[in-house]
């Protein structure tokens, strides 16, 4: 949010541009177009360039400065399911732009974790990112999938929302800005505190 707050401010010279903006779930596309319109300028092309250009550099610099780090139970939920036999295909379903997805996690070590994916850049609405995830998905098990072969992990109701999309199986985590009760209200067939609360034999992933 930062890094958007200060890209809108040098570039465009636009203060406080991320005041109205709510950032659970969206796009990073979204945001900016939202942005942009809040605030009379066009929506082009070019100025998605300007904006695109610019935010990752502060963004990685900003990394490095403010405080953060991984969700509890990520580092030990992603061994568990590596370690499975079969270990499934594990990928990135995000509305990061690829780059900021790839600056966040390198930052913690989880990068690696995560061979192919689904970004802002490939879409800007989440549904179809998450086809998109599926369809790179497909490619990596090289088969198709049955939605119910899918899990989607996300800390949102857009996130929820996005994995019903394409038919998968949804595990909530209330480690963002709602709480485990505010998202099972949108019927996730799992909803956990955080991932040390959960077991990844339970979700069909792990069978070791």
């Amino acid at each position: 949010m930062k890094a958007f707050e200060l890209t809108f401010s040098s570039v465009f010279g636009i203060a406080d541009a991320t005041a109205t903006l709510k950032f659970a779930g969206r796009t990073d596309t979204s945001l900016v177009r939202e942005g942009f319109l809040l605030h009379g300028i066009e929506p082009t092309g070019e100025n998605f360039d300007r904006f695109f250009e610019r935010y990752p550099v502060l963004l990685e610099k900003l990394l490095h400065e403010l405080p953060g780090g991984p969700c509890e139970g990520v580092q030990d939920f992603l061994q568990c399911i590596q370690q499975a036999n079969p270990s499934p295909a594990i990928g990135l379903l995000t509305g990061n732009i690829r780059r900021g997805a790839e600056l966040k996690l390198k930052r913690f070590g989880l990068w690696d974790h995560f061979p192919f994916g689904g970004f802002a850049d490939d879409n800007e609405i989440r549904d179809c990112i998450a086809g998109v995830a599926k369809q790179r998905g497909e490619h990596a098990v090289g088969k198709s999938l049955k939605g119910d072969e899918i899990v989607v992990i996300g800390d949102t109701p857009l996130d929820i929302a996005c994995g019903k999309s394409i038919g998968a199986k949804v595990l909530a985590v209330g480690t963002g800005n709602y709480t485990v009760d505010e998202l099972a209200v949108f019927k996730p067939d799992w909803a956990v505190e955080n991932l040390e609360r959960i077991d990844p034999r339970e979700l069909g992933l792990s069978h070791g």
